[in-house]
């Protein structure tokens, strides 16, 4: 393959000394070649990695994907592992994973002589921000926001990929301090949950960093754990008993988590770079395939909203709300939204602002909880619509390199827009993935 590809790119005019128009032309042409073939790509150059996780906070489902993610170390250049918790979940949380990859390092050795130490892992694993974001978007920088500092300032020609799998404040807080590192990142979000718990460092980013290259998948990512081939195999539950759960230490944490059912609904951002083509969003991948980015719904509103007021699924609301300026000593107010209670910022001059952002298509009802008089029991509600197809064709050319989920039907697993494009390749992903598990059992 590597020969076939030199033979092309010089047929192309490109010749050694132009590393990025190679790079760019390889994964194209790679990324063509894969699409009829199951097994994973053998790319030009290994992609840089950095994963930001939630891991060990409010959903377990990190665990796995960083399992599958410690299984494709050889073909991926890992930079960085963050942990960017909204609750409970550290840097321990990642160590953990790693503590149990070193125990299989030496059967996954026989497989390639690629995969890195796992104390080249730990070396490069930090802990991010574990609060959110104030309503300003950020508060001050971490240790894995510095990293990604320091990893996008490298001298390499490659783009550096950010997988976002939990908090974006790390991200929001080092576009903050250093701007100029924005050329250089490739952004996978996965958004919806994760984007419900930070809307604003979320807001931040939009606002500030329009022309940030970036895949907000609200709901794209779903297409791993749902639709697709479930029988037999390859259900959800029976993948991981007989593929999984049997095989090393990490097979065996693996199936520890979500009662042995398959979710880990961050590893799509690892599978676009696995087959696919990385600087073409809109290029069938097992990450799915994305279209751009509308203008990113927005709603303001001066009141609380009532019934009859609609907002876009996924979208930022906000409320601006008079409180008075009679305020006590240490004023505070929340929204509580379901299992939220998000934070009021007070402006000084006599109001008080909140932000939401709604995670499924439906109504949601909230409360104002608050020591000052003026705020506190106030209730509202506000309907969620899914988002109408026909947005797809009006991208917004203020944010040129944004790309998030196909409303299109034909795409839907249920209200879950763009799934159909991940669960496509169910039986690839899960039948490549199953290859790697076997890598972990010593060969006899």
């Amino acid at each position: 393959m590597k020969t076939l590809l030199a033979t092309l790119l010089k047929g192309f005019g490109f010749e050694k000394g132009n590393s990025r128009k190679i790079y760019v032309f390889g994964l194209a042409l790679l990324g063509f070649w894969a699409q009829g073939n199951c097994e994973v790509a053998d790319v030009v150059e290994k992609p840089r990695v950095i994963v930001s996780s939630d891991i060990g906070g409010t959903d377990p489902d990190d665990f796995q994907s960083m399992v599958h993610l410690l299984l494709y170390a050889d073909v991926l250049d890992i930079e960085g592992l963050i942990s960017s918790p909204f609750d409970k979940g550290r840097k321990k949380d990642i160590l953990t994973v790693i503590d149990l990859y070193e125990l299989d390092y030496e059967a996954l050795r026989t497989h390639s002589v690629d995969y890195p130490t796992a104390d080249e892992l730990r070396a490069i694993t930090k802990q991010g921000e574990t609060e959110r974001a104030p309503y300003q978007g950020v508060r001050k920088a971490t240790e894995g926001s510095e990293w990604i500092v320091k990893c996008a300032r490298r001298d390499d020609p490659r783009p550096l990929h950010l997988l976002v799998w939990g908090g974006i404040e790390d991200l929001a807080q080092a576009l903050h301090d250093a701007p100029d590192i924005l050329a250089k990142l490739r952004v996978y979000y996965i958004g919806g949950p994760n984007k419900k718990w930070g809307p604003d460092a979320y807001q931040y980013i939009v606002e500030n960093f329009p022309e940030l290259w970036i895949i907000e998948s609200n709901a794209t990512y779903r297409g791993w754990f749902t639709g697709g081939n479930q029988e037999g195999e390859f259900s959800n539950d029976g993948f991981v008993h007989s593929h999984v759960k049997n095989y090393g230490h990490l097979g065996e944490y693996f199936d520890s988590h979500l009662e042995g059912t398959i979710k880990m609904g961050d590893t799509p951002s690892v599978a676009r770079l696995l087959k696919g083509n990385p600087e073409d969003p809109t290029y069938p991948s097992w990450g799915g395939s994305y279209v751009r980015a509308w203008k990113r719904p927005f709603a303001s509103f001066d009141r609380l909203p009532m019934k009859g007021d609609k907002i876009e699924i996924f979208s930022v609301m906000e409320l601006h709300l008079n409180c008075g300026t009679a305020l006590p000593e240490a004023a505070d107010a929340f929204l509580v939204v379901e299992n939220q209670r998000l934070s009021g910022y007070f402006d000084g001059t006599g109001r008080v602002h909140f932000r939401f952002c709604p995670k499924a298509a439906k109504t949601y009802h909230f409360k104002i909880d608050s020591n000052v008089g003026l705020l506190n029991g106030q209730q509202g509600q506000v309907l969620s619509y899914l988002t109408p197809s026909e947005y797809a064709m009006k991208p917004d050319d203020t944010i040129p390199h944004w790309w998030t989920d196909d409303p299109s039907p034909k795409l839907s697993e249920g209200p879950h827009h763009g799934a159909k494009s991940v669960s496509q390749w169910r039986e690839e992903f899960l039948s490549d993935f199953e290859k790697r598990m076997e890598r972990c059992v010593a060969a006899n």
